[in-house]
């Protein structure tokens, strides 16, 4: 079994290189959707977030109102650091069980582990192979203000309330440039899946 992770910035295009690994074969663990089945209502993460913020974040189901939440971190790294700390744990656990499921049922496998807080968690130390999604910030901005339709003074918020994506080129072990065309994205991602397949069958011979 072949781990690797996977990260970027906002708007760098992570979903899309993920989406181009799955294609390809390997089996993504996506932190993000681990996060949101965690905080689900009344589960033991949805509780502790409402009591920490307060139940003016829930929709009139009770469910927590994701954007609401995320404009608030997004302007509070304290309050941002308050959600991980508890969101945080729920996904290490299930991600733990989801490997071991894996090993147990698919130990050929090629994991792609798929976490926009690889590098800041410090989860990268533990693998060889760390994949950054990377553009530079002014086309990481024009993307994110073209996506979520808003002003560049807001999209530089965003992109500031993370880690540089300079710094993280740092602790990447493979950088894949998504500056150009989606069809040199593709051709990349292809590139580093194919050199996991070569590492699982070197390992396995």
């Amino acid at each position: 079994m072949i781990i690797a992770g996977l990260t970027g910035g906002i708007a760098t295009g992570k979903s899309t290189v993920s989406g181009f690994l799955r294609q390809a074969g390997a089996v993504i663990i996506d932190a993000d959707i681990i996060a949101r089945e965690a905080v689900l209502k009344n589960s033991p993460a949805w509780h502790k977030i409402v009591e920490a913020f307060g139940k003016e974040i829930l929709l009139p189901d009770q469910e927590i109102n994701r954007t609401y939440l995320g404009d608030i971190i997004f302007k509070d790294y304290k309050k941002k650091e308050i959600l991980n700390k508890i969101v945080h744990p729920f996904v290490s656990i299930k991600t733990a069980e989801i490997l071991e499921h894996i090993r147990k049922t698919s130990p050929g496998s090629i994991i792609i582990l798929d976490i926009p807080l690889l590098i800041e968690a410090g989860m990268y130390r533990k693998l060889e192979d760390v994949i950054l999604v990377y553009v530079p910030e002014n086309i990481q901005l024009k993307r994110l203000m073209e996506r979520d339709l808003i002003s560049e003074k807001d999209a530089m918020f965003k992109i500031r309330s993370q880690m540089p994506i300079e710094e993280k080129k740092q602790h990447a072990t493979i950088i894949i440039d998504n500056s150009g065309s989606i069809e040199a994205t593709r051709q990349k991602a292809m590139e580093v899946f194919n050199y996991l397949k070569d590492k699982k069958q070197k390992a396995q011979a």
